[in-house]
């Protein structure tokens, strides 16, 4: 009797995770916490604060519209390595900066190299897995920025207890030396195909015979025109998470009277519920549908975005963040697995640049949109209620996604067990 083995597409999906955790977990989410330092040591004005992100996000934009031709011709394998070194260079210089103009500059050519690094993590997923255990295996690679999260929301505090008012500085330069360190592990475990290993996707059957007819190839304008709603509703995500994640601790500590330390721990909250928003939701949508599952998510985030802006007890404010973390990095792991179901594990990588292109553009038109209302209106709860607004067509737009074609899959290999 043939034991079974665990399919390499896990070793594929654990490396993925790591570099998620690296290229946006510490090259993005970490932020928030070196801000505050920053901005005192470099006397730094909000409205610069507010650009050093978005130039993290511009160049991460940047990074989406050229690294599906550029993985097409060096390889994801290759590509990831040189996006991780990229980040890890910047991150590093980062910490010597000495002021603003250096930091926007810095800080765009991270967002460069996390975009350059995420897009062809999540191609490798969709030539990896089959669509039954896809979903599954996204969200899985997504938890990555959830650890980020945790971990940026003890190490950092601590360092900067520690060095004082440059901590910051120091940090940035730990932050690098651990993507520099995922980099050189991501070169060494990752493989472009499964035929590199002798393997088919994890949870395919065993190759089809010869006289097996071919499953019949997905109706490419079909595809196309399911791929665009599908850009139009991962940018309503980028609009909408953005304006949460960028806004709701300044809204709990200017608005609602909370400590940085108690609006600290609803943030570390949302770190530790995203664990699990990935894995669960992605596997939802291998048994549901990415329609239903897409539709589930935009709920949640519906919910949770009213909660935060209405005018309510604290209670309500805890179940804000538990809902949005709780579906936090859904979105992205529905997008990967539905974008391979429509166009094929091969196109998948390009595809899903396309459709990151829109998120990128969400992600940086949320925050300025919600900063210049709140600015208006003297409040960021009518951001949030504007969120919520966006959130409701984004479920009124997954009712017109359709499921993409497939043939029936043959029952798995005996002995190798669904990977």
């Amino acid at each position: 009797m043939t034991r079974a083995r665990v399919h390499y597409g896990w070793v594929i999906a654990g490396t993925g995770t790591l570099c998620i955790f690296a290229c946006l977990g510490f090259g993005r989410f970490a932020l928030g916490m070196l801000l505050p330092s920053m901005a005192s040591s470099l006397s730094l004005s909000y409205s610069q604060l507010g650009w050093i992100g978005t130039g993290n996000f511009v160049g991460y934009l940047a990074a989406v519209l050229f690294c599906g031709a550029i993985a097409a011709r060096v390889g994801p394998r290759a590509l990831i390595f040189a996006a991780l070194l990229l980040v890890a260079v910047s991150m590093w210089l980062m910490g010597s900066a000495g002021g603003f103009a250096s930091l926007l500059l810095l800080y765009a050519v991270t967002g460069v190299g996390s975009g350059a690094a995420n897009v062809p993590v999540q191609g490798l997923v969709a030539r990896w897995f089959d669509a039954s255990v896809r979903g599954r295996a996204a969200g899985f690679v997504s938890i990555g920025s959830g650890f980020a999260i945790v971990l940026s929301g003890w190490l950092i505090p601590f360092i900067n207890r520690r060095q004082g008012p440059g901590g910051w500085r120091t940090s940035w330069m730990v932050l690098s030396l651990a993507v520099a360190a995922i980099a050189v592990v991501a070169l060494v475990l990752f493989r472009n195909r499964p035929e590199e290993k002798g393997l088919r996707p994890c949870g395919s059957g065993p190759a089809p015979s010869a006289a097996a007819p071919a499953p019949a190839p997905h109706p490419r304008f079909h595809a196309r025109g399911s791929v665009w709603l599908l850009g139009f509703i991962y940018f309503i995500f980028g609009y909408t998470y953005a304006i949460y994640v960028t806004f709701i601790v300044t809204a709990l500590v200017r608005e609602r009277g909370f400590s940085e330390s108690s609006a600290g721990t609803f943030w570390s909250t949302v770190g530790l519920l995203s664990l699990l928003s990935g894995p669960v939701f992605g596997g939802l949508s291998d048994r549901l549908g990415r329609r239903a599952g897409l539709t589930l998510v935009f709920s949640f985030q519906l919910a949770a975005y009213l909660l935060a802006g209405a005018d309510l007890p604290r209670a309500f404010l805890w179940l804000s963040v538990g809902l949005f973390g709780l579906v936090a990095w859904s979105v992205p792991t529905i997008m990967v697995a539905a974008v391979a179901d429509l166009v094929g594990a091969d196109a998948a990588l390009p595809a899903f640049g396309f459709i990151t292109f829109f998120f990128g553009v969400g992600q940086i038109a949320g925050p300025a949109v919600a900063g210049i209302l709140a600015e208006r209106t003297g409040t960021f709860s009518s951001s949030f209620f504007m969120a919520a607004a966006f959130a409701g067509i984004a479920i009124a737009a997954c009712a017109f996604l359709t499921k993409a074609p497939s043939s029936p899959s043959p029952p798995p290999q005996r002995g190798r067990g669904p990977g």
